[in-house]
This record gives structure tokens, C-alpha cells and sequence, in this order.
């Protein structure tokens, strides 16, 4: 068993690397191949696209987000409450609506495989087609 008691002190990470626009997150758990994060998505901002070895579960806790996925060909709107399971190599991206912030959880599985970003035209065609 291992508690891990908050973030004593640990400062959140503006995330810039894999990421579009302003996206914050805190490492809540790093262990056994497993990461638990909260994210904070701005308005608009996002992940590049990514796909996970073993598989990705999101927790959607306040504001209202976007997830895409390209072998799907779909997406859906995230909102409070929401659980998304993202299986092994499902190539997806997910962030904030264009007028809202997204803050979530997100389990990952094994290591994560970070591809090209979203382009702005990707987003948008994303946007329409959910509206």
C-alpha cells in the first residue's frame, strides 16, 4: 500500500512541451508504470495528438472539454461527471471547449507515445462537428 498525501508543497507545472495554449497539471501518483495527473486546460488549449500503450481514463471534474479521436473518426463533449476509457494505441487528443476550461484526471497506463500537435484547423473541425 502507498498513500501519497496530496502535493506537500509541490508546485504545479505549466505544461508547454506536449501541449497547446495554457495547460497546468500536478502529478498526483507516479507509480508501477501508472501516472494520475490533474490537468487544467485554458480555453482552446489541448494535448497533442497521443496514444497510450496499455490504455488512458479521464475524469472530467469541472468546466467542459473536447476529446478526438482519429481511429474512431469521432469526438464528444466532456462535462463534469464523465469518465472516458481510451484503450491501447487509440491515437486521440483531448482539452478545453473554445469557451470553457477543462480540468480533469487522467490515468495512464503505461508509457504514452506524443505525436504531432492539434492544428488549429483540426480543433475548429473538431468544434463544428460537436456544435
Amino acid at each position: 500500500m502507498k498513500i501519497v498525501r496530496g502535493r506537500e508543497g509541490r508546485p504545479s507545472e505549466h505544461r508547454t512541451e506536449t501541449f497547446t495554449g495554457e495547460v497546468w497539471g500536478d502529478v498526483v501518483l507516479a507509480d508501477d508504470g501508472m501516472t494520475v495527473n490533474s490537468v487544467f486546460f485554458g480555453p482552446g488549449a489541448r494535448t497533442q495528438w497521443h496514444r497510450h500503450a496499455v490504455a488512458q481514463i479521464l475524469h472530467v471534474q469541472h468546466g467542459r472539454g473536447l476529446l478526438w479521436s482519429s481511429d474512431e473518426g469521432r469526438g464528444v463533449v466532456l462535462e463534469p461527471g464523465d469518465v472516458a476509457h481510451i484503450p491501447a494505441g487509440e491515437r486521440h487528443w483531448h482539452g478545453g471547449a473554445p469557451d470553457s476550461y477543462l480540468l480533469h484526471l487522467a490515468i495512464s497506463v503505461g508509457p504514452a507515445d506524443w505525436l504531432e500537435p492539434v492544428s488549429d484547423d483540426d480543433y475548429q473541425e473538431a468544434v463544428d462537428a460537436l456544435a
